[in-house]
């Protein structure tokens, strides 16, 4: 029998680690703890009952690099695992943030980020998960709806990107060379994005 609420939090940050254990225990949920890529992937193996993982992106080897958190997102993908990866950045890197939703990861937060901001991104994510859980009983009412979700990033990982794009855009005061600087990508990019979501420099 698996525990509900349950979450891993992988940061090799152990002040950090141990802050934000006590906020979501707090919250009563139940925390694993990893502190690099190998231990946060032996743990969702072995554990079947964590829905949500809380992943920072700068982990050992590479702790100023984003590459070791990119790599255990692409690995959580790649052995398809039920789990809602909410990722941990940086506040000036928008293009990690953009990088990992791309690789499915569903929700991002800027460190540092409050209380309320982890609680309401866990809360969306173990939404998403009950209402997946649902469909999926379904049978094939979930592929119809994931059909209609699945236009370029998945769910609310589309969301996402949204968010991330028009808050660099007001940042930046709607300057598409800056915007697309801070986002790690061209100019054409941002006017793709700008096309995609609707955004007009007033809104």
């Amino acid at each position: 029998m698996t525990t509900q609420n349950q979450i891993l939090l992988v940061e090799d940050d152990l002040a950090l680690r141990t802050m934000l254990r006590g906020i979501l225990e707090l919250n009563g949920f139940h925390v694993a703890e990893a502190g690099q890529r190998n231990d946060a992937l032996a743990q969702l193996q072995t554990d079947p009952g964590i829905e949500v993982v809380i992943l920072d992106l700068g982990l050992p080897p590479f702790t100023h690099q984003i590459t070791e958190g990119i790599q255990t997102l692409k690995e959580i993908q790649a052995a398809m695992l039920p789990v809602k990866v909410i990722v941990l950045t940086g506040q000036d890197q928008e293009a990690a943030a953009l990088a990992a939703i791309r690789e499915g990861a569903f929700d991002f937060l800027a460190k540092p980020a409050t209380a309320e901001t982890i609680l309401g991104a866990v809360k969306r994510a173990q939404l998403f998960q009950q209402k997946e859980r649902e469909l999926y009983c379904e049978g094939i009412t979930r592929i119809v709806l994931n059909a209609q979700l699945s236009e370029g990033l998945k769910g609310v990982g589309s969301d996402a990107e949204e968010r991330l794009v028009r808050q660099v855009l007001k940042d930046t005061g709607f300057n598409v060379y800056q915007s697309a600087k801070r986002l790690g990508v061209k100019r054409e990019n941002i006017y793709y994005f700008l096309k995609k979501f609707g955004i007009q420099r007033n809104d």
